[in-house]
């Protein structure tokens, strides 16, 4: 599971920090930035991508109709347009299942 939960939740995140969350490049979020426009991230005075929580929570929902479902940018686009709520809801899913499918091995661990 490459996306790596922060362990302190802040305000905004560099681009840097996002792409270390995904295990991406960052000329890769930048991409997915152009590509979807549910990722708006703020900009400094300096022009410095400034990415909120919610973008990441976006982030996470691309990452995963991309790598791990395999769908092409042009098939998450869709799926996010004709039905974001449900996307987000069956993602919700997926990621409970794994907490519990971690949790479930680390008891089995303790009881070897």
């Amino acid at each position: 599971m490459p996306y790596k939960k922060p362990t302190i939740e802040k305000l905004y995140y560099s681009i840097g920090e996002v792409a270390e969350m995904f295990n991406l490049n960052s000329s890769h979020i930048r991409f997915w930035e152009k590509e979807f426009d549910i990722i708006k991230p703020r900009k400094n005075k300096k022009g410095n991508r400034l990415f909120t929580p919610e973008d990441i929570k976006n982030f996470h929902l691309i990452y995963h109709l991309v790598k791990e479902r395999g769908l092409t940018l042009n098939g998450a686009k869709l799926k996010l347009l004709e039905n974001k709520e449900d996307t987000e809801h069956n993602f919700e899913i997926v990621e409970k299942l794994k907490e519990i499918k971690e949790t479930l091995l680390e008891i089995r661990k303790d009881l070897d």
